[in-house]
């Protein structure tokens, strides 16, 4: 007889105290918010807080947030399952899809072994080549933590042990911590330079939409190039002078990789096609603003002929649950964030808070905005929870202040995926990386907090520039 999922109950407490709270207090409400809008932004709070604390996975606690909302009558079911149908949401899912070829055929695998054999010589070009491998597969895996974990991980994890490092006998320091962060910090970066590199990018874009603001594949990429080609180049280096692998040449790297290349053989049909399917996409993406081609119809188009050709199965599809798991809940938040705005909650805010900060020249809002933002995230540990919560109110504001929208939208958008780079519990890669007991917990949050100020300068300050170069604002 199968008994029942373990459910964390008393973590139902704070989500729904603090919904019954804002539900109940009717009497604060402000002149000029709805009735209906202050109920959606109670649930929308406690559905956020359940995101955080987790007494069920954050589908379940989407799932359990848009029953109560029909159930209650703040939105008819017809108006709900609206957000079922967003094209967004539908692009990270076939994206899922897309990802699970890369680690189906192996192609993602063998690239990574490739880069290893061209750069392995020293353990610095180590460094640089996994977060080659990791730049390569981003723009076709918005699941950031299964690029980390699935595809980049398992190599640094053979590495090590063919350099006899291992945490379990003290001797992480020799290769594998210094592998294992920069790893995260390349994961970190890839992540903001790609649309399509992680779901907050993607939940940022459909409520930058909502406040009439359009980010496109390429534009992002654009915006994302300088900032990102500088950080890609100088991180693997600080994080080498900060914290210093042991062993500094690695000559064993390139033999190892040839032997575990010649075990996988020549490529197989199923990589070439892979290979091919995922250029056709990212040229697919990249001329979508010119030829008017959707990104979602890409992604769709992309996983078709795989399917087509045999490289991934119906029961594949069905089988990659990090996509179902997705639609439910970036549905149901973007359902409740639309609903925010549409009912006039957002609207309202935003001309609130933009009205107190009226006189105060737009770059220091544009400043304090991204510095609450990025270090808010000490408080959540999942990036798409924060994202949920803070983007449209944040956008609204900067708008309302005189920002320019697409500056505005942008850097915001961009924040979701630097801010990850504070806890070790701040994203789904921090978990698994730091999980791996590589590197201890005082040495993540020194360097990060480094590392977090040094993306603070090039992302926002160096990156506003750049986007001013390429007439974004």
């Amino acid at each position: 007889m199968e008994s029942l999922a373990n459910i964390k109950y008393r973590k139902f407490f704070w989500p729904l105290l603090v919904g019954l709270i804002i539900w109940l207090a009717i009497p604060l409400k402000p002149v000029g918010v709805s009735v209906a809008a202050w109920h959606i932004l109670a649930i929308f709070v406690a559905t956020i807080i359940g995101c955080i604390t987790q007494p069920l996975p954050i589908a379940g606690v989407a799932l359990v947030g848009f029953t109560t909302t029909v159930l209650l009558g703040v939105v008819p079911m017809d108006v709900a399952v609206t957000g079922f149908g967003n094209k967004t949401v539908w692009l990270i899912v076939m994206a899922y899809c897309l990802s699970r070829g890369f680690i189906k055929t192996g192609f993602g695998r063998r690239v990574a072994l490739i880069f290893v054999r061209l750069f392995g010589k020293k353990t610095l070009g180590l460094a640089y080549s996994l977060m080659g491998v990791d730049l390569l597969t981003a723009a076709a895996t918005p699941s950031n933590t299964a690029r980390a974990g699935g595809i980049v991980y398992p190599i640094i994890d053979s590495l090590a042990s063919t350099f006899g490092s291992n945490p379990k006998d003290g001797t992480e320091r020799k290769i594998g911590s210094f592998l294992t962060f920069t790893e995260f910090q390349a994961n970190v970066i890839t992540s903001g330079m790609f649309m399509t590199a992680m779901a907050p990018n993607l939940l940022a874009v459909s409520l930058a939409k909502a406040d009439h603001v359009t980010l496109t594949w390429m534009g992002w990429f654009l915006a994302g190039i300088v900032p990102g080609a500088i950080s890609l180049v100088v991180v693997p280096f600080l994080i080498y002078k900060m914290y210093p692998p042991e062993i500094k040449d690695t000559p064993n790297a390139k033999p190892w990789a040839e032997a575990e290349l010649a075990k996988m053989g020549p490529m197989s049909r199923a990589e070439k096609i892979m290979c091919a399917v995922f250029a056709l996409a990212l040229v697919l993406w990249i001329a979508s603003s010119f030829i008017g081609m959707d990104a979602a119809l890409v992604a769709f188009l992309a996983v078709a002929i795989l399917v087509i050709c045999g490289v991934l199965t119906v029961d594949d599809i069905l089988n990659e649950k990090g996509a179902w798991s997705t639609l439910i809940w970036f549905s149901i938040l973007i359902f409740m964030a639309t609903e925010l705005n549409k009912l006039g909650f957002i609207p309202w805010l935003s001309k609130t808070l933009g009205g107190s900060l009226h006189g105060i020249n737009w770059v220091f809002v544009l400043a304090i905005l991204l510095l609450f933002y990025f270090y808010s995230h000490y408080l959540f540990a999942s990036g798409t929870a924060h994202v949920s919560a803070m983007y449209a109110a944040l956008l609204g504001v900067a708008i309302s202040a005189g920002v320019p929208p697409t500056l505005a939208a942008m850097l915001l958008a961009t924040c979701g995926a630097l801010f990850s780079s504070t806890t070790h519990y701040a994203s789904g890669p921090a978990t698994i990386l730091f999980g791996t007991g590589y590197v201890k917990q005082n040495d993540w949050w020194r360097m990060n907090a480094i590392l977090g100020v040094f993306y603070i300068v090039v992302w926002f300050g160096i990156g506003s520039l750049w986007l001013k170069v390429i007439g974004m604002w």
